[in-house]
């Protein structure tokens, strides 16, 4: 029998995207699985179900997760979703177990081998996986036109009749992948880009994209690509300099993150207060909290003469090309446990090892395995 795998409607409130487009469906079922779709799973990038040639396709949630034995959703699963996943099934998908730990524990309970996209290791071999970095880069572009749209200013220098208009100061805070792509896409947009963050290594990528960057003294590179958290000596000089920084920015634009904790407050009110008068914050780490202190998640307020924006979900509002990129992410991680027309569950596979969330009734994550059972283990 071909292994039966599940794409359901995403059911969170503003969520365009969808795990599967038609293309690698299609592949899939090349494969000879059994593609089973939700009807209407694809309104939100304007795909209709016609489009899913080849597929099963089905009314209701209920239908959609009935024997599936693999389910690919974008959104975390809610209660009343986790509960028609059949048990033993195997779920991939955004999972944030740190923020949903009662879903955590009823995907233990029902046996539910629970993998999540954004704890796969950023490791060569995993590049083609890695959906953090596919939707960090739709986040970081639409940062910038969402800016470019609150701004009450051009982005590049323009000589008219009336006279020669400066071009816009930019400063982006954060130069993963996200802070890149906005550097990018400002830059292109004629802007004078900055681009500041902690780790060493971000220095030779933001000036490769044509940006100054702001040098801070201190060394915090960590594993995997990220930085570590600055002592508060080191906080003292990062506000420092920053705050001529951002004195001097038409837009600031926040990317700063750190997996599975609260987003680092770098941007502090008294750095709002010394901005210029009409200037605009763009914070994308607003989801865990913001690196402005003023910032409201999914808000935009004005905070004196400066709008500060917190948007949420971002990569859902270019929902077609963030589908297309997560569902080719998925389509890679498949690969590694789609052996032969079954499910094959290497261990010794870091990927797989490391992404793990919920596996046979236990909690496999460490971080939250600790957060739920904490010392009852």
């Amino acid at each position: 029998m071909p292994i039966t795998l599940a794409v359901p409607k995403e059911t969170q409130p503003g969520e365009q995207r969808v795990a599967l487009v038609p293309a690698v469906a299609a592949k899939l079922v090349d494969q000879g699985i059994t593609v089973r779709i939700q009807q209407g799973a694809g309104a939100g990038i304007r795909t209709p179900d016609s489009a899913y040639a080849r597929t099963e396709q089905v009314a209701g949630p209920e239908a959609v997760y009935a024997g599936a034995e693999v389910v690919l959703k974008v959104q975390p699963p809610s209660l009343a979703e986790i509960a028609l996943i059949p048990e033993g099934a195997v779920l991939i998908g955004f999972l944030a177990p740190h923020n949903h730990p009662e879903e955590i524990k009823h995907l233990q309970k029902r046996n539910i081998t629970a993998f999540a996209m954004e704890l796969i290791p950023r490791i060569s071999r995993a590049q083609s996986m890695d959906a953090l970095s596919s939707q960090a880069s739709v986040a970081g572009y639409k940062s910038v036109l969402m800016g470019a749209s609150l701004l009450g200013r051009f982005f590049p220098m323009l000589t008219t009749a009336a006279g020669t208009i400066r071009p816009a100061k930019v400063l982006v805070i954060g130069a993963g992948v996200a802070g890149l792509q906005a550097i990018a896409t400002a830059k292109r947009l004629g802007a004078q880009v900055e681009g500041y963050d902690v780790r060493s290594a971000a220095k030779e990528q933001v000036e490769s994209l044509g940006a100054k960057f702001v040098a801070l003294d201190v060394k915090a590179d960590a594993a995997g690509g990220y930085a570590r958290e600055l002592t508060d000596e080191e906080k003292q000089k990062q506000q420092a300099l920053l705050a001529e920084h951002i004195a001097r920015a038409d837009l600031v634009i926040c990317t700063a993150a750190i997996p599975g904790r609260a987003a680092p407050r770098i941007v502090t009110e008294a750095m709002v207060q010394g901005m210029k008068a009409g200037a605009v914050i763009v914070d994308l780490a607003a989801e865990t909290g913001g690196n402005c202190a003023l910032t409201r998640p999914g808000e935009t307020i004005n905070a004196g003469d400066v709008v500060i924006h917190g948007p949420l979900n971002v990569p859902s509002t270019l929902a077609e090309h963030a589908s297309e990129m997560y569902a080719k992410n998925l389509q890679n991680f498949l690969g590694l446990m789609l052996k032969d027309g079954a499910i094959t569950l290497n261990w010794d596979d870091e990927i797989l090892a490391q992404s793990v969330v919920t596996h046979a009734g236990e909690i496999k994550h460490g971080p939250t395995r600790e957060q739920i059972e904490g010392g009852n283990r």
